[in-house]
């Protein structure tokens, strides 16, 4: 049930971008432009920033990076875009300003922003200006009262509209979409639905669950990914957390207590934490880990010690307690309403678990937040990037579980590239020579830079 992430793990969560940490690709060189002569910042920047209708400006810092200045702002949405006299909330952004003159990228990260933004790849590449977008309800985007059924896809496309138009008054140059794993699937639903806005879309590990009960690929990637000595060492390891679950439990659940971590508001029990948690180490290890990490999987005869501290350094225990899932509920309730999920059978755990249904979102969320899958979202969008798309770039890992299944577009000045040993990391900078050229010549075309 992982997470989608570039920093955090799990297989129900679709990458989360952890806010110490790079996203996808982050803190790697494209093709290093030359700086603009515009400079840091044109003299008014603060005045017009301030000028757009429903902008403020929090706060003015020194950039991460070096060249950039770094913007705290909030934008005025409203909860429901077909009623926008029904109630506001104030979306966080991020600005890292290098030049009015310099194409923006337009960072989605699909779940929270840190405060201090990491450039992404993107935006190294085309010395380009970068505003980061926090996803609705996540972090400090929340309304007063969460109307949940305001929480999918188009309305968060049409946050981001409702940005890229304001922001234009600003900078009227190009504007390219980004994001990682969540983030990526964020910008592809923005240009689904707003396809003007953007003069290109690069779309790191996105999944496409587009019938989600189909999930065959899912299961062929877990039976050819990696060596076939490593696939029988994670199952093995599995097998042998289920099996010592009388002993494995009562170390949860002292450790619960003594880092104050609860259960009863969100998965139920220890056990059923457990047992998830367990579930789930097979994925997020090919999610963020590599073939050279096998060796240090326990085997038949390992202890309970290493039995324990190695699901923890893969999967963490604390990911699917109330503390590790309340903050990302959000998450859940997409997946559960729109996003979908990957099911896996686990055959080879036949007979050691317990909870039937329990690799799902579902299963995660308090009762009152339980939903019905409506899977039409999804196969609109596939239909519509398979037929319509245009400007649209993918990047996927080969050994990334996410990247198993893909988007697949067959429309005009459409791309998509596979490193055949990354995982969720994936990046332009790691492609093949041919690749890479291919890749950043497209985008500083669509930057309107060649």
């Amino acid at each position: 049930m992982a997470l989608f992430s570039a920093a955090l793990a799990s297989s129900l969560l679709v990458a989360i971008p952890a806010a110490a940490a790079p996203a996808t690709g982050a803190g790697t060189v494209l093709a290093k432009s030359a700086a603009s002569p515009a400079g840091i910042a044109k003299d008014d920047l603060l005045a017009r920033l301030r000028a757009v209708p429903g902008l403020r400006v929090v706060s003015v810092k020194k950039g991460r990076a070096k060249g950039y200045k770094d913007y705290t702002l909030t934008f005025t949405q409203p909860v429901d875009h077909r009623n926008p006299r029904g109630g506001t909330f104030q979306q966080r952004l991020t600005l890292s300003h290098r030049s009015v003159d310099r194409p923006v990228v337009l960072y989605t990260s699909g779940y929270f922003i840190p405060e201090k933004a990491w450039l992404q790849e993107p935006t190294y590449g085309l010395d380009a200006n970068q505003l980061s977008v926090e996803h609705r309800f996540f972090g400090a985007s929340l309304p007063k009262r969460k109307d949940w059924a305001k929480l999918d896809i188009w309305q968060e496309a049409s946050d981001e509209h409702a940005i890229v138009e304001a922001l234009k008054q600003v900078y009227d140059g190009a504007w390219i979409g980004t994001g990682a794993s969540k983030g990526g699937m964020t910008a592809v639903y923005h240009h689904r639905f707003y396809p003007g806005d953007l003069d290109g879309v690069v779309a790191y590990v996105a999944p496409n669950d587009a019938v989600n009960a189909d999930d065959r690929v899912y299961e062929r990637f877990f039976t050819t990914v990696g060596t076939p000595s490593c696939r029988a060492a994670l199952r093995t390891v599995q097998r042998e957390a289920l099996k010592r679950r009388k002993s494995l439990v009562p170390r949860l659940t002292a450790l619960a207590k003594r880092e104050g971590l609860t259960f009863g508001r969100t998965i139920g029990t220890a056990d059923r934490s457990f047992e998830l948690s367990v579930l789930d180490s097979a994925w997020t290890f090919w999610q963020y880990f590599r073939q050279q990490d096998c060796k240090g999987i326990p085997g038949e005869k390992a202890s309970d010690t290493a039995i324990f501290r190695w699901v923890d350094k893969i999967q963490t225990w604390k990911q699917y307690t109330d503390q590790g899932i309340e903050p990302y509920l959000p998450y859940y309730y997409q997946a559960a309403t729109q996003l979908g999920w990957a099911s896996l059978s686990f055959a080879h755990l036949k007979g050691l678990t317990r909870y039937p249904g329990l690799y799902q979102p579902n299963s995660v969320l308090p009762t009152s937040l339980r939903s019905r899958f409506d899977g039409r979202a999804m196969r609109d969008v596939d239909a519509w990037v398979t037929r319509q798309a245009s400007r649209m770039m993918f990047v996927y890992g080969g050994r990334d579980p996410w990247s198993a299944e893909r988007f697949t577009p067959k429309g005009t000045d459409c791309h998509v590239f596979v490193d055949p040993r990354a995982n969720h990391g994936a990046s332009i900078s790691h492609l093949s020579s041919r690749d890479f050229a291919e890749a950043t010549d497209t985008l500083r075309r669509w930057a309107r830079l060649t």
